[in-house]
C-alpha cells in the first residue's frame, strides 16, 4: 500500500483526524480513481471535493468550450478563461488545489467507441451531463465494465442524487426504463436552473463517490435522494432493481427516443404533449388528471379538475399507493413540473396494475405556455 508524504498529511489532516476514517481511508482514497463525465455545473463542485479529499487518480471528459452563461454555476471558471475547453482549464486549477494527485483532462465526447477506454482505467464513474442520451450510455456502460456510478441530475430548483449497479443493486434503467423524447424535458439553457443548486447536487455526489471507494457510511444505492431548492425540502425514495434493467449487449451513442407509440407498446406509458391532452380533455368525460407536484407548486397554477398527490406521498419506503380516486378502467394523465416526477409516478402506477398512462411532456411548464386559460390557482 502507498504512504502519505509528510505534505500530504499535513493537506489531508482533518481527514486523518476524523473517527472511522483516518489513515486507512486516506489510504485507499490515494489509490482510487474517479472519472467525471462533464465539468459543468456539477462537475465543477464534484471534481473540486474529489480533488481536495486526496482521490489519486482523476480523469474529466468534456468536450465543450467556456461559456460567459456558465460563469453563474460552474465555479471553477472565470472570465477570464471564457473560449478554452473546460476539462482542460478544469485540470489546471484542480491541480493547484492538490498537487499531489494525478489529473487527466479528455477533451472529447463520451461516445460509444470511446467509452470502454476512458471507463477501464477508473473505478468510479461520476454522472455531471445535462441530458438523457449521455446518462443512459453512461448507465449502460458502467454496466458492461461494471462500474459503480453516482449519478446527479438537476432541473431549475429541483435535483436528485443516486449510486447505480453497485454490488448488484439498481441501475439508472430501473428508474427510466427507456429514454424520453429529448424534446420532453428542457433544458438547462431553456428552463433555467438556481446556480447553487447543482454545487449542492454535485457536493452530494461527491461524498457519495467517497464513501464508495472507502466503503464507509450507508450509500444512495437502491435510493434516490430528491431536493428541492425552494422549499429545503429533501425526500429518499426506494428503487427496486429490475433484472432487465441489466440486459445491456452493445453501447449506442445515438439511443432511441420514446416516442409515443413505443412507449404505449412497451411500457403502457404513453407521452403527449400539451395539445394532445387539450384534445383528450374536450372528447373524453372520463379522463383523469393527477398532479404530483409538491402543495406549493400546485397552489401557483394548475389544470383545471386534476386531483393531487404529491409524489412523495405516493411512493414511500417500498410501497406504491395511489390516490384513493384514481380508477385503472380510465385514462389517466399525470403532470408535474417538466415531465420527470411524473414519468417516475406512472413507473411506480405502472407496477401495481395502472396500464392506461399518459405522462405529460414538458409538464405543467409547457401547458401554462400552450393554454393558460385552462390552468387554476389559489
Amino acid at each position: 500500500m502507498k504512504e502519505l508524504t509528510r505534505a500530504e498529511i499535513d493537506q489531508y489532516q482533518r481527514h486523518l483526524s476524523l473517527n472511522n476514517f483516518g489513515l486507512q481511508k486516506q489510504l485507499k482514497l490515494k489509490e482510487s480513481s474517479v472519472l467525471v463525465i462533464g465539468a459543468g455545473g456539477l462537475g465543477c463542485p464534484a471534481l473540486q471535493y474529489l480533488s481536495a479529499a486526496g482521490v489519486g487518480k482523476i480523469g474529466i471528459v468534456d468536450d465543450d468550450l467556456i461559456d460567459s452563461s456558465n460563469l453563474q454555476r460552474q465555479i471553477l471558471f472565470t472570465h477570464e478563461d471564457i473560449g478554452l475547453p473546460k476539462a482542460q482549464k478544469a485540470a489546471e486549477r484542480l491541480s493547484l488545489l492538490n498537487p499531489y494527485i494525478q489529473i487527466k483532462a479528455y477533451v472529447e465526447r463520451l461516445t460509444a467507441e470511446n467509452a470502454r477506454n476512458l471507463f477501464q482505467d477508473y473505478d468510479v464513474i461520476v454522472d455531471g451531463t445535462d441530458n438523457f442520451s449521455s446518462r443512459y450510455l453512461i448507465n449502460d456502460a458502467c454496466i458492461l465494465f461494471d462500474k459503480p456510478l453516482i449519478h446527479g441530475s438537476i432541473n431549475q430548483f429541483d435535483g436528485m442524487v443516486s449510486v447505480f449497479n453497485l454490488n448488484g443493486g439498481p441501475t439508472y434503467r430501473c428508474l427510466f426504463p427507456e429514454q424520453p423524447d429529448p424534446s420532453s424535458i428542457p433544458s438547462c439553457s431553456e428552463a433555467g436552473v438556481l446556480g447553487v443548486l447543482p454545487g449542492i447536487i454535485g457536493c452530494w455526489q461527491a461524498i457519495e463517490a467517497i464513501k464508495v471507494l472507502t466503503e464507509i457510511g450507508s450509500t444512495l444505492s437502491g435510493k434516490l435522494l430528491v431536493y428541492n431548492a425552494l422549499s429545503q425540502v429533501t425526500r429518499v425514495i426506494k428503487i427496486d432493481p429490475t433484472p432487465q434493467s441489466r440486459e445491456i449487449e452493445n453501447l449506442s451513442s445515438t439511443l432511441e427516443t420514446c416516442s409515443p407509440h413505443s412507449c404505449s407498446s412497451s411500457s403502457d406509458i404513453t407521452e403527449i404533449s400539451s395539445e394532445e391532452l387539450a384534445k383528450m380533455i374536450k372528447a373524453e368525460d372520463t379522463l383523469q388528471l393527477l398532479d404530483v407536484r409538491e402543495g406549493w407548486e400546485r397552489s401557483q397554477s394548475r389544470i383545471i379538475s386534476s386531483l393531487h398527490q404529491p409524489l412523495g406521498e405516493m411512493i414511500n419506503s417500498s410501497t406504491v399507493t395511489p390516490h384513493k380516486d384514481l380508477n385503472k378502467s380510465t385514462n389517466l394523465v399525470i403532470y408535474c413540473k417538466a415531465g420527470i416526477r411524473s414519468r417516475m409516478a406512472c413507473e411506480a402506477l405502472k407496477s401495481i396494475g395502472f396500464s392506461r398512462l399518459h405522462n405529460l411532456s414538458g409538464g405543467m411548464d409547457d401547458w401554462m405556455q400552450s393554454f393558460p386559460e385552462l390552468c387554476q390557482s389559489d
